[in-house]
């Protein structure tokens, strides 16, 4: 892969990662609320906290591969920085799934 469509990439996951950390904070704030509601958020709001602990360090990883001039670096701190925001993308979908749940299933304990 030529370092052109490399840094490409690495720019994607990195703004795709600081975004999704913030989208992450968010849905904090949406299970605190359904939790002040009565409803039961499970462990969402844990996997969400760590979903967003992933994405962040695929954000730093990503970083640190365009910062490296060391190609070999680079190439391992890029495989890091995509495994890392695969698999921060499938525990999203995780806690959407609880979320869901949570929101159509779970009857109210008020």
């Amino acid at each position: 892969m030529n370092k052109a469509l490399r840094t490409e990439l690495l720019m994607r996951i990195f703004s795709g990662s600081a975004s999704m950390v913030g989208v992450c904070m968010a849905g904090l704030g949406l299970f605190h609320i359904m939790d002040a509601l009565g409803r039961v958020s499970l462990f969402g709001d844990e996997m969400l906290a760590a979903d967003a602990l992933l994405f962040l360090l695929a954000c730093f990883f990503s970083f640190w591969a365009l910062r490296t001039d060391h190609l070999r670096w680079a190439l391992r701190l890029e495989k890091v920085a995509d495994s890392l925001f695969l698999l921060a993308l499938t525990l999203i979908v995780l806690v959407c799934g609880v979320l869901v749940y949570a929101v159509t299933i779970t009857p109210r304990l008020a």
